[in-house]
């Protein structure tokens, strides 16, 4: 008996730390993969410094922990001076005519279109891109993700099915400029009361952040 009240206490006591613990966790692990998915991209930065200084093994293995955190750093740099020349007329411009010059790519261009869309969704939460928070069956029957109503459908699509459709915007967890387009019956969609903020903060957090019920 005197085991068993032990082992009740203990599990008592780690639920109760989990709860504390697991935001902080869940955060870390966060940062962390996003250290390492953006690093992927910034450590080219440092191409001007010789391989020998940044990279273990003499320039053949990864490269030093200190020389990323500089080029992400540097990274954060050359964003904020894109975004101060964004805020003037001869920087606007330019980034204008590299957008025209992007958008005039073959391929390059469908990609680049549609990932700025999404990020320019989250970034302003514009209305005409996600209208609503829904809930929806997927990836299978009986297991729910939470997505973002963006039409809907008309046209070829709606003619070809039949029962009425509409397209809803699954993002991916903790990086919700990915995910899924998919078209699901108006019938089988379930819309919340979140807003899109919201909503986004409890996909990055891996569902450790969870929106107030705006019923109470």
């Amino acid at each position: 008996m005197e085991h068993k009240s032990l082992f009740i206490r203990w599990r008592a006591n780690f639920v109760t730390g989990l709860f504390i613990v697991l935001p902080a966790v869940v955060t870390i692990a966060v940062l962390v993969w996003v250290f390492g998915t953006v690093s992927n991209v910034t450590d080219t930065l440092l191409f001007f410094v010789p391989r020998d200084y940044t990279h273990k093994n003499n320039g053949d293995g990864p490269m030093h922990w200190y020389w990323s955190v500089i080029a992400l750093l540097l990274a954060v740099l050359l964003t904020s001076v894109v975004g101060r020349l964004a805020r003037n007329y001869f920087g606007k411009k330019m980034i204008e005519w590299a957008d025209l010059t992007m958008m005039r790519v073959p391929l390059f261009n469908k990609i680049y279109a549609a990932i700025k869309q999404v990020n320019e969704a989250f970034a302003t939460g514009d209305k005409n891109s996600f209208k609503t928070v829904v809930l929806v069956e997927f990836p299978s029957p009986g297991t729910y993700s939470i997505g973002f109503l963006t039409a809907e459908q008309e046209g070829e699509i709606q003619a070809k099915v039949p029962r009425r459709v509409v397209s809803v915007f699954i993002p991916t967890t903790p990086n919700p400029t990915s995910g899924f387009l998919i078209l699901v019956p108006e019938d089988k969609v379930t819309k919340l009361e979140m807003s899109v903020s919201e909503a986004v903060k409890y996909i990055v957090s891996l569902g450790s952040i969870t929106p107030p019920d705006k019923h109470t």
